[in-house]
């Protein structure tokens, strides 16, 4: 069942998706989808190339950027840059239940110098909190 949350007009987060998921995220006007949860990190989930081959089929990009327990990194950040900057469509960002999902787009947005206040606001209208990363936000929004 897809749990879909709007962040702002062009960022969908969920939790973990499945492959019927894939048409209704079509169906939304996603053109891209990105996985940023590892594979095997729960007994039963589906591996991110079924969700890519699924992607692919129906005509969207796919890109993993997978993000453990363990945090986020520079080279994760970066790499959701360019995943946001590579499509003028809609973008669905997933993991376990989309809050490394959400975090991770802030820490891209603020890399891209948008308004820390306009980040957690729109996380905020998606159910997502990020004030653990909110002083990484406002270093990377200010360029530090």
């Amino acid at each position: 069942m897809s749990d879909f949350r709007q962040i702002n007009e062009t960022f969908l987060a969920s939790p973990q998706i499945g492959l019927e998921d894939i048409a209704v995220a079509k169906a939304r006007g996603v053109t891209l989808v990105i996985n940023n949860r590892p594979d095997d990190e729960e007994p039963g989930q589906i591996a991110g190339d079924g969700i890519a081959a699924a992607a692919h089929a129906a005509g969207m990009d796919y890109r993993a950027i997978p993000v453990t327990h363990a945090g986020f990194g520079q080279g994760q950040v970066d790499a959701m840059a360019d995943a946001l900057a590579s499509t003028d469509g809609t973008i669905l960002a997933y993991c376990r239940s989309g809050t490394r999902s959400t975090l991770l787009w802030a820490l891209a947005q603020a890399k891209q110098g948008v308004n820390p206040s306009v980040i957690a606001s729109q996380a905020a209208n998606g159910g997502y909190d990020v004030s653990p990363i909110r002083q990484l936000i406002d270093m990377l929004s200010a360029g530090r």
